[in-house]
């Protein structure tokens, strides 16, 4: 069997990255580039009001969201709470089961106006649905991350739902975490420069 070069990789990851698929609710295609940057400019807007954004996710989706929250609030002067303390989550795992750790810290946590983030690699993920579940009855808006079939639940659920179409746990992630830092950097003022020239 022949293995793919890092070249191969990064060139997987630059396509599926740059053909992110981006749909609202009633699944209408939208194009990837402003939803990105729109993102950052509701979640500046959300936190102006008196919101806050709040991510969910497993596995290294958790680990984005823990690094997500980290930067939007230092960085970016946004309010945001990734929901996955360890203690919490074993807490509500064993008084309530698995499929309502975010859904509960939703129903406690949450108020209208703020939004939430949920990724999920497959869109299968069932407290991960739970939680958008419970972020609808609070009146939050919802952006979802997905990736593998491309016929996930998830990326029928959210307000704005960006599908990574690859079947790679590593391209999936890194495509979700690249979106979310995209629309943090953008809405802090990034811009492209010119590449070094050559000596």
């Amino acid at each position: 069997m022949n293995s793919g070069t890092s070249h191969d990789y990064l060139r997987t990851l630059e396509r599926v990255v740059t053909q992110t698929e981006v749909t609202d609710r009633e699944g209408r295609q939208l194009p990837f580039e402003p939803e990105v940057v729109k993102l950052g400019r509701e979640l500046r807007v959300m936190h102006d009001r008196g919101n806050r954004l709040f991510l969910i996710g497993n596995g290294g989706s958790a680990g984005i969201c823990s690094h997500l929250a980290v930067d939007f609030s230092k960085n970016g002067g946004i309010r945001a709470l990734a929901l996955n303390d360890s203690s919490v989550l074993t807490c509500l795992g064993n008084d309530y089961g698995y499929e309502q750790v975010f859904s509960k810290q939703i129903e406690w946590q949450v108020a209208a106006g703020d939004i939430i983030v949920a990724i999920s690699s497959s869109g299968r993920s069932a407290n991960i649905l739970n939680g958008v579940t419970a972020a609808r009855a609070r009146g939050c808006a919802v952006y979802t991350l997905s990736g593998f079939a491309a016929d996930n639940p998830l990326r029928k659920t959210g307000d704005i739902n960006f599908y990574v179409a690859d079947h790679t746990y590593g391209i999936v992630e890194i495509g979700h975490l690249t979106i979310l830092h995209m629309a943090l950097d953008i809405e802090m003022g990034w811009r492209a420069t010119p590449a070094s020239k050559p000596r």
